[in-house]
């Protein structure tokens, strides 16, 4: 299904489960190397787990079962409390959160939430108020936490915001231990700040023994049993298998961590215009003298559908690729195009421009422009020191479309030779004649030009690559003033 993309993906990281904190995604994509999680297989289990302590924590279940289980019966010392109008403040607001704030709002809970990238609107259809963090913490009588493990997120539970909750708040940790500082939870504990917790999870894991937060009184703790149900673990497995799978095969999965996380129907539609994008712009380096230097690309995109219906993600890092690969020794894929783009200077800038066509196709052309070039080539076709080429798709192939101001029509399948020539009578029989001597086939032949008699473009599209001695036929043709060789 998607056979433009094999080869990109070479080697995949699969993490079964949602985390990759354990994964060095920046070694990762610096050798283009893809990463894959599994992120929706144990969402519910991690949601029950969480409602679970949550419910087990506010009435002492695990407390009252070892008491019994000692041969004790007390039940004045572990009276609990209530869930129903309470508030539950969902740190982190993706997929488990989610999960988690619907099953309290069925607990009879109001439910806050705070997530920098969680959606109003989603939250609205769920009845939940996205509010900030410090919000959170005061409004809070009970807090769940759900955040990824960042640089931004590690030890974001400290003495600091312990001190900005409501005394006797109640936490339930089911996302990653790290997000909280384990001591100085011990003191909020301690100090009555911290009313009880309930963890899954710990900094290290599993923790020490005799470890202070593991045997606070106050603390239920399970193994990180959050995704641990029969259906999740062959759900995840499932999942990761399917992800790894189909990227070695050339799919690009719709879990890729580090790369353009593109809807499956976009890229089947996007393929042969990804196949363009590409090739646009190895083109456009092989027509710059010396194109490892090449450092402003505009790249324009013109289509009758609306911004917000054109995801060009997926095209920007094939003309990337395209631009970088043949002037240079890294192997380059969708996945570190842009690290190494960033890495050599290379910036790409995006220009969409409306058209009056038909809305059914994603795209009528793609032109690729690098500006401040050092090329006769380029002068030449378009006078204002830039090559400039432009693309179209027709009938499911891609096409050269024009080079500089000059309009051809070339497909982009083959190998193609470009000649700057004198328009003049018995070109083309010229031409023709030394290939097929050196048994050079044509697929295609076509010649832009701006009037008759004057400056043209030749475009050849050939089978096989013409050796120096056949090239050196064709610029030896008197009205053959320059010629390049371009392979795709």
């Amino acid at each position: 299904m998607f056979g433009f993309l094999k080869f990109f993906i070479v080697q995949v990281v699969g993490r079964a489960g949602v985390g990759i904190d354990n994964v060095d995604l920046q070694a990762a994509t610096e050798v283009g190397c893809l990463v894959v999680n599994a992120p929706t297989a144990n969402t519910v289990a991690a949601a029950e787990h969480g409602i679970s302590l949550l419910t087990a924590m506010a009435r002492n279940v695990a407390q009252a079962s070892a008491s019994m289980k000692a041969g004790k019966w007390q039940r004045n010392k572990w009276v609990g409390v209530s869930l129903v109008d309470k508030t539950l403040a969902v740190m982190g607001f993706g997929k488990v959160g989610s999960e988690v704030a619907r099953r309290a709002k069925g607990l009879g809970m109001t439910v806050v939430a705070h997530d920098p990238y969680a959606s109003a609107e989603r939250a609205k259809a769920l009845g939940v108020e996205l509010v900030s963090f410090d919000e959170a913490l005061a409004a809070a009588d009970f807090i769940s936490l759900h955040m990824p493990l960042t640089p931004t997120t590690d030890k974001i539970f400290n003495d600091e915001s312990f001190g900005k909750c409501k005394k006797g708040v109640r936490i339930v940790n089911v996302a990653r231990g790290g997000v909280i500082d384990e001591p100085a939870l011990v003191r909020a504990l301690d100090a009555g700040i911290v009313a009880q917790a309930a963890l899954d999870v710990f900094t290290v894991e599993p923790p020490k023994e005799g470890d202070a937060l593991v045997n606070h009184e106050n603390v239920i703790v399970t193994p990180h049993l959050g995704a641990s149900t029969m259906e999740a673990q062959e759900g995840v497995a499932v999942e990761i298998a399917e992800a790894v799978a189909g990227a070695l095969a050339g799919e690009l999965s719709a879990t890729a961590v580090n790369a353009p996380m593109v809807p499956a129907e976009v890229i089947t539609e996007l393929a042969p215009y990804v196949t363009l994008a590409e090739r646009l712009g190895r083109l456009a380096v092989q027509l710059v003298s010396g194109g490892a230097g090449v450092k402003q690309v505009k790249v324009v995109y013109r289509s009758a559908r609306a911004d917000d219906d054109l995801d060009t993600r997926l095209l920007r890092a094939m003309i990337t690729k395209g631009l970088i690969e043949p002037v240079s020794s890294a192997f380059i894929n969708l996945v570190n195009a842009d690290y190494v783009a960033k890495q050599r200077g290379l910036k790409i800038s995006e220009e969409r421009q409306p058209t009056d066509g038909a809305i059914e196709v994603p795209l009528e052309t793609i032109t690729v422009t690098i500006a401040g070039v050092k090329s006769k080539f380029a002068s030449a076709i378009s006078g204002n020191g830039s090559i400039t080429l432009e693309g179209k798709v027709k009938d499911g192939v891609p096409y050269l479309s024009k080079v500089g101001d000059f309009g051809v029509d070339v497909s982009l399948e083959d190998s193609i030779i470009l000649c700057r020539q004198v328009d003049q009578p018995g070109m083309i029989g010229k031409v023709g004649s030394i290939l097929g001597q050196e048994n050079v086939n044509i697929s295609f032949m076509s010649v832009g030009r701006k009037s008759p008699r004057q400056h043209a473009v030749m475009a050849i599209g050939v089978d096989e690559e013409p050796s120096k001695v056949t090239l050196q036929k064709l610029g030896d043709i008197p009205a053959v003033e320059e010629f390049v060789f371009l392979k795709l």
